[in-house]
């Protein structure tokens, strides 16, 4: 446990660098699971759409001192065959399916018999489908336009394959938010399609500062340059990690506490709609950003020709060291014996061969013996004794 905390606190300061760009196959394992988890609600379960998309009408009064099933009794017993009961402050807020002038007056008078509620307390609002149809229109209009603004924007200020890598993303934040929403079966208003576009925004954000920074830090590389783009981005992602995370984690907690305090503690069940909404997308839009946007545009840019060939020559240049390091320590070896000295050996017993780590060529061998005490070289003799030798 103080392991983790210790961890988590170096990455808050900046103290690690995380390798984010050199493992999308992770990010990308992760963001396939959560999609088909929520494609299987959106498919199994579907949208709960509220009164305002499917129409319907909407009883809102205050009996603080009862239940919700005496509530969702005292509308039924009226003639409704549905009705969904929310907390709303001090008083109730029921939703049933559309209904006409007749049947709502007989709802009002039941409110008022069964709850002791006076029927001019009690506050309707009837809407019909068509101008539900008619919003639900409107809504994916706006968001249509929304997408087409920031592609336009994306590619003009920076490139298309960063609008790619931002359209990506948001999609992908869009369908898992929505798929909590079918999962938990939360009412999908006119406040949660608020929420939906701020939450696009805020992801989109979180996108256009990580993508700025690598633009600087990429804009000086060249063909000589000694790292490549992945690299490089990878730097300018790990220089602007701690700030995404503490402006998404100062964001997240005011909504954290309006969505898990607010809607039991003090009942304010109209805002669990917008709040859900944002506390689900903004950790999903904070996570998009920086590891599906920021990898997946590197493999887009690591494409071009120019970043293949940086690619290419830091290889052949490493390459080339590799071989300059093999050259030197044969040429030593070689000298050495031609010297007549034979090189310590320094392997364990059972060690790899003398030429697979040294670099040795297989027909060079160096036979490394350990010299125990003085080497006892032959005399010579005096001059009177070599020359009767002769």
């Amino acid at each position: 446990m103080l392991g983790l905390r210790t961890a988590v606190g170096r990455i808050f300061r900046g103290e690690i660098s995380a390798d984010i760009v050199g493992r999308p196959k992770i990010w990308y394992t992760i963001s396939g699971v959560l999609l088909i988890l929520s494609i299987a609600g959106l498919l199994i379960k579907g949208l709960t759409l509220g009164v305002e998309f499917k129409g319907g009408a909407v009883f809102t009064f205050g009996a603080p001192h009862h239940s919700i099933e005496e509530v969702r009794g005292a509308v039924t017993s009226a003639g409704p065959h549905q009705a969904i009961v929310q907390k709303a402050g001090d008083g109730w807020r029921v939703t049933t399916e559309s209904l006409p002038s007749a049947e709502v007056t007989k709802v009002k008078q039941s409110i008022s018999e069964k709850l002791d509620v006076s029927t001019d307390k009690v506050s309707t609002q009837v809407v019909g489908p068509s101008w539900g149809g008619e919003i639900q229109s409107k809504a994916w209009q706006a968001l249509a336009v929304f997408m087409i603004i920031i592609i336009a924007y994306l590619s003009i200020a920076f490139e298309w394959r960063m609008a790619v890598a931002a359209l990506v993303a948001l999609v992908h934040d869009l369908v898992i938010t929505a798929g909590v929403y079918a999962w938990t079966g939360f009412e999908v208003t006119p406040a949660t399609l608020l929420g939906f576009l701020t939450i696009l925004g805020y992801s989109l954000y979180d996108a256009v500062v990580v993508f700025d920074m690598i633009k600087e830090v990429t804009r000086p590389l060249t063909p000589a340059s000694r790292i490549t783009y992945s690299e490089a981005a990878n730097q300018a992602l790990s220089s602007t990690l701690v700030r995404s995370l503490n402006t998404s984690l100062v964001a997240i907690l005011p909504v954290g506490a309006i969505l898990f305090i607010g809607t039991t503690l003090f009942g304010a069940g109209t805002l669990k709609d917008l709040s859900l909404s944002l506390f689900v997308g903004m950790i999903v839009g904070t996570y998009s950003s920086i590891c599906v946007a920021t990898p997946l545009l590197v493999q887009l840019k690591e494409r071009e020709p120019r970043f293949r060939e940086l690619r290419a020559n830091i290889a052949r240049r490493e390459a080339s060291a590799k071989r300059q390091a093999r050259s030197a320590k044969v040429g030593a070896a070689l000298g050495a014996t031609a010297a007549g000295e034979e090189p310590v050996d320094d392997a364990p017993a059972g060690g790899p061969a003398a030429g697979a780590e040294d670099g040795l060529p297989s027909g060079v061998t160096v036979r490394k013996v350990v010299q125990q005490g003085p080497r006892n070289q032959p005399k010579r003799g005096t001059r009177n004794q070599r020359r009767n030798t002769k």
